[in-house]
């Protein structure tokens, strides 16, 4: 019993010790004798519970992701038994879906802003073994969503649905990475240019509240935009199930379609 201990407490603190290291320094950047220094550990353990640097980057993602995916499976079914068969609204939607892994940032057994970071780096530019773990995580939660935003906007295209995902998913990644932009271009810190000093002042959970607080609604905002009357003809779904309600090209199809994204809440 207390060698089984000894093993958990060893394997969680080399995952804690490398996932901080891999946001930091990112994966390349990260060799395993300096995590290895880092968990106090020699490379046989790491080898011993891990296998290999990929297989150990794996693991931090595994931990974090299994439960973010049960989470949010389990938002949806709350929200769909709710509804009794009706279409969700998107917004709550959003909620579930990236409300959720903002929350991750307010608790720092979940990972905190740490791991928040780390994941949001990957995302942005993934290797290719841990983008083929990615697909294999995400796979049933992405679908499950996906079907949920169809059929809350059954008159909206479902491949402007997909691209909105697709930028969603995008803005969330680059914002949790922690990479500013303004910075980059200017030289000012983001929070000397909103009027609230360096973030380094502010604890992470509140940085992730404040976070959370601005990236919904923008969230929100993109999914509820109007469609481009332009991109009307590309993005037209033709009738299916998942879209019982799409028109024909030649039907009033932006106005039905601009009317549902912008009234919707």
């Amino acid at each position: 019993m207390a060698d089984q201990k000894t093993n958990h407490d060893t394997r969680e603190r080399i995952l804690d010790v490398a996932e901080l290291l891999f946001m930091t320094n990112g994966y390349e950047g990260t060799s395993m004798r300096v995590i290895t220094s880092g968990a106090e550990v020699n490379l046989a353990a790491v080898n011993y519970h891990f296998g290999s640097k990929e297989a150990l980057l794996r693991e931090v993602f595994r931990r974090r992701l299994s439960w973010l995916n049960r989470e949010r499976l389990h938002a949806l079914d709350l929200l769909e038994a709710e509804a009794a068969g009706a279409p969700l609204k998107p917004s709550q939607i959003l909620e579930a879906f990236f409300g959720t892994l903002l929350r991750i940032g307010e608790d720092s057994s979940l990972g905190g802003m740490t791991f928040l970071r780390l994941l949001g780096r990957t995302l942005t530019q993934p290797a290719e073994f841990i983008r083929t773990f990615f697909a294999s995580e995400y796979a049933e939660v992405i679908e499950r969503y996906k079907q949920a935003l169809f059929s809350a906007l059954p008159d909206v295209p479902q491949a402007e649905l997909v691209w909105r995902l697709h930028f969603m998913l995008g803005a969330m990644s680059y914002a949790i990475a922690g990479t500013d932009v303004l910075r980059v271009l200017t030289g000012c810190e983001l929070g000397d240019w909103a009027g609230e000093g360096a973030a380094d002042s502010v604890d992470d959970s509140a940085l992730a509240k404040r976070l959370a607080q601005r990236l919904m609604p923008f969230l929100l905002g993109g999914l509820r935009a109007p469609l481009p009357s332009g991109l009307q003809s590309l993005t037209a779904s033709p009738a299916s199930p998942a879209s019982p309600a799409s028109p024909s090209a030649g039907d009033t199809e932006p106005q039905t379609s601009n009317h549902l994204l912008e009234k919707q809440p």
